[in-house]
């Protein structure tokens, strides 16, 4: 895990990256505000702890202009314990607040506990994006299958592939052969009746009423779409 520190004073930053090493951190160092947007605009990290008061750019400024751009947890140092101050930074996108003095177990915990919870929400997140619902309709696409009231459809490969496809651009018309293309990766062997029958056994599948489809609708001359009425992702 890799932590940036903007801190102006250099004993207490230098006190702070010993204690964050010895439990296994990466620290990368910033003497004030506009050090720390250079190092942010390098390199990746994980989680930021900025001083509140640093010349040239303060941390609450300094974190306005972060939030523009980045999304990491950032913890606020300060020697001021005004109510007023932690609001301010808390409103401004700060996750935690700590007070000068303090002690290394406290700052080590809280950082800790923000680099969890951030974990957690990007875990949360990317099992959103890998779910795309219509209806009684939904894709999972981390798990391969496709679900109708929540219970599993049973798809061969080149069914999952071409549903996939069509759910993942809802309402966009394709001909047989640009889904043939898609599914199969080829043009020489481009058949009509491979994609009619792949589309007559998916519909069995996933429709009420295969022979008045609600999703998988035909365009006369044209091909195939996937009919959306209010997507739903997650």
């Amino acid at each position: 895990m890799n932590i940036l520190i903007a801190e102006d004073e250099k004993d207490i930053r230098h006190l702070i990256k010993i204690g964050l090493e010895k439990e296994g951190y990466s620290v990368t160092e910033a003497s004030d505000g506009f050090e720390a947007l250079e190092w942010l605009e390098k390199q990746k990290f994980d989680l930021a702890i900025f001083d509140v008061i640093m010349p040239r750019l303060d941390g609450f400024n300094l974190l306005r202009k972060i939030r523009e751009t980045h999304h990491l947890p950032v913890i606020f140092l300060t020697a001021r314990g005004e109510e007023m101050d932690k609001i301010l930074g808390l409103g401004l996108g700060a996750d935690d607040y700590l007070v000068k003095p303090f002690s290394m177990g406290e700052l080590i915990a809280r950082v800790g506990a923000q680099l969890r919870r951030n974990r957690e929400y990007m875990t949360q997140q990317k099992k959103e994006v890998s779910k795309i619902s219509f209806g009684n309709i939904s894709l999972d696409r981390e798990a391969c299958c496709i679900y109708k009231n929540n219970e599993p459809v049973e798809l061969n490969a080149k069914e999952y592939l071409l549903l996939k496809h069509l759910m993942e651009n809802p309402n966009r018309v394709y001909t047989k052969k640009q889904l043939y293309k898609h599914v199969w990766e080829e043009d020489y062997y481009y058949d009509d009746n491979t994609i009619m029958v792949h589309i007559s056994r998916i519909r069995n599948k996933i429709e009420d009423d295969p022979k008045n489809p609600e999703y998988i609708k035909t365009i006369r001359n044209i091909g195939y779409k996937f009919q959306s009425e209010g997507r739903r992702e997650g």
